[in-house]
């Protein structure tokens, strides 16, 4: 698991992250040379280190790594893809990097009929937007999403930049 001060992967989304600290350097090789997959989670924001899980929120998201490269100095870039949203349980390790025990969070769609409303009616207004008011990513996925959980955290992705206020949606 990967805890961040300012990021928050969601299910549906790509996230380029750096990796150069050696904890994450670790993490990212033992990632790869698995299942490819690890867990960003955001730090509290009262938090300046993540010590225990009470620095970092409760539910993170799981992603797979889509594309690497690893730089002479050891640096790696990286392409994360949102798969899930978990609820991290407890640490299960802590050195060299931190592994949790998580448990995916499904989301609860209350009303379905309501749910697909809002979702047609969030794709209506995307596409009356302005053309550099919406991310070129975002105009070439819209015509293909129709599950309204996949709207809510595409368009989340493309639109709210707070990482605090994405953790709360």
């Amino acid at each position: 698991m990967m805890v961040l001060p300012n990021a928050l992967l969601l299910p549906n989304t790509l996230l380029p992250l750096r990796i150069f600290e050696e904890r994450y350097r670790e993490m990212l090789a033992h990632s790869l040379a698995h299942h490819r997959m690890f867990c960003v989670a955001l730090m509290k924001p009262k938090s300046t280190e993540a010590e225990s899980m009470k620095d970092v929120f409760g539910v993170a998201g799981l992603g797979l790594v889509r594309a690497s490269v690893t730089h002479d100095d050891g640096t790696s870039h990286l392409i994360l893809q949102g798969l899930a949203r978990v609820e991290l349980l407890d640490l299960v390790q802590t050195e060299p990097f931190w592994i949790a025990a998580i448990r995916e969070k499904k989301s609860k769609l209350s009303n379905l009929v309501e749910s697909e409303a809002l979702a047609a009616k969030v794709l209506e207004l995307c596409e009356k937007l302005p053309g550099p008011n919406v991310p070129e990513i975002l105009k070439k996925q819209l015509p293909h999403l129709a599950n309204p959980e996949i709207i809510a955290d595409v368009v989340t992705g493309a639109f709210v930049q707070d990482p605090f206020q994405r953790q709360w949606l």
